[in-house]
């Protein structure tokens, strides 16, 4: 007669606690790194290098107005195609406006070489729907939240909004020979930002760019007239 000898009911179940605990660690330690560098790849630019047969512009209607984009200038490949759009984003290198430089995707292993200051300016073409119009919006919007204007001594105006607004913390600039009006937020965690907006058709765009680049704001003001007069707004 064989002896049965009881078991500790605690033994294997422990282990396969201990292991199916295990288990969800360390599957979620191996998504986080490429989660990480996932983030960081879509948040950089996805503009591509041309590729043979490409057109060098590609004829895109926001807002019922037809603009012809630069094939290298798209941000988004879905935007990257012609035909009516409800809204277009674009880059350009700074100052030469140039859109053909080959992208630089961010990896967990490069990032830190990409943290750089920005050498682009962005711009956005959305349909308006007849809302208000930037210049409608400079005559009769701004003047309820702007403190007095000051001028610098290269000829620029500079008006603060006051606080407790919707413009709180941002600065208005403006000038002329070039046109120059710009909403930009002030220097802090982050440097400022600027957004220049001017309507062509059934559409806005929307340019932005550093606030640093103020300090040659008529070479910015230029750049901003060159790429309107580029795109052909019709």
């Amino acid at each position: 007669m064989s002896l049965l000898f009881p078991t500790h009911p605690t033994t294997r179940p422990r282990r396969k606690r201990r292991h199916s605990n295990l288990v969800p660690s360390l599957f979620g330690l191996g998504l986080a790194a490429p989660a990480v560098a996932v983030v960081a790849y879509l948040l950089w630019p996805t503009w591509q290098s041309q590729k043979p047969g490409d057109p060098d512009r590609i004829p895109v209607s926001v807002g019922s107005t037809l603009f012809n984009v630069p094939t290298h200038a798209f941000r988004h490949k879905v935007q990257k195609h012609s035909g009516p759009q409800e809204r277009v984003d674009l880059s350009y290198v700074y100052p030469s406006l140039d859109a053909s430089e080959v992208p630089r995707h961010v990896t967990m292993e490069n990032f830190d070489e990409h943290v750089q200051p920005i050498d682009r300016i962005f711009l956005s073409i959305s349909a308006h729907h007849n809302a208000t119009s930037p210049d409608a919006r400079l005559r009769t919007i701004y003047p309820l939240y702007a403190d007095q204007p000051s001028r610098s001594a290269d000829g620029l105006t500079i008006q603060p909004f006051y606080d407790n607004t919707p413009y709180a913390k941002e600065d208005l600039f403006l000038g002329s020979a070039p046109t120059m009006i710009a909403r930009c937020t002030r220097d802090g965690a982050t440097p400022g930002m600027c957004m220049s907006e001017r309507r062509i058709g059934g559409a806005d765009l929307i340019f932005r760019f550093p606030r640093a680049w103020l300090d040659d704001w008529r070479m910015i003001g230029d750049a901003m007239d060159r790429l309107s007069a580029q795109l052909g707004g019709q």
